[in-house]
């Protein structure tokens, strides 16, 4: 089965349309899969329910959706560095589910592995935990959570091989993994492409099992905060 295709367009060619759900990797603007998201951009799909921890910035990663209105739900950790993100929920005009981190993961992870839902104490007694389902085990009370299976993934890895196999650099690794494996269909963009036995079985951090369709591109490195600490003042 061919998977490796030549641009982001090619990749997510007859995968998108209005009103699916969406997991994207990243954290912030770490390990984002920023090639499938300007193909989404540029296709035109609408109606998305988006989850990943946040929304990028204003005109980066996940971003570059909310500015053209494309996104109708995020299900994320926090708004980050996010003016458009933050004006839009206040407004009424885009959908917000908050989760807590670990949930969020844990909610992918679950998806991916044919768990439909699970028992956390995280975000009992709050807002987070109204109308779901509570059950106590030993004494403590846990609320139910369920696992998230979208219709696509995308993610960003650092190496992967012609069957798919990835390997992910340091921070990068981040949600990409979990977000990889719920999808129905997982699309991945790398910095380089090798052949497969070019990687090391003990450094493979996902097996191509869960890859539909890769790409390889160039990528922009950006940061998404910085702090200057006046050095005579350490």
């Amino acid at each position: 089965m061919k998977k490796v295709y030549a641009n982001a367009a090619e990749a997510l060619d007859g995968l998108l349309f209005d009103g699916m759900f969406i997991a994207a990797g990243g954290f912030g603007l770490c390990g984002i899969p920023e090639l499938l998201i300007d193909a989404i951009k540029d296709a035109g799909t609408k109606d998305i329910t988006v989850a990943s921890n946040n929304c990028g910035v204003d005109d980066f990663g996940l971003g570059i959706l909310l500015q053209t209105r494309q996104i109708k739900k995020m299900i994320s950790s926090y708004v980050g560095e996010n003016a458009e993100f933050m004006r839009q929920y206040l407004s009424g005009e885009l959908e917000l589910e908050f989760n807590p981190q670990g949930t969020l993961a844990e909610r992918m992870r679950a998806g991916g592995a044919g768990i439909p839902g699970f028992y956390t104490k995280t975000g009992v007694g709050t807002v987070i935990a109204e109308g779901k389902p509570h059950m106590d085990f030993d004494g403590v009370t846990y609320v139910l959570e369920r696992g998230i299976v979208a219709d696509l993934s995308i993610v960003k890895a650092w190496k992967a091989d012609t069957s798919g196999n990835l390997v992910f650099r340091k921070t990068a690794r981040n949600f990409n993994p979990p977000a990889a494996t719920c999808g129905k269909v997982c699309v991945v963009e790398v910095e380089e492409i090798v052949p497969v036995g070019s990687l090391d079985p003990d450094t493979i951090h996902l097996p191509g099992i869960y890859v539909t369709r890769i790409i390889q591109g160039e990528h922009e490195k950006r940061i998404e905060n910085r702090t200057v600490r006046n050095k005579e003042s350490v």
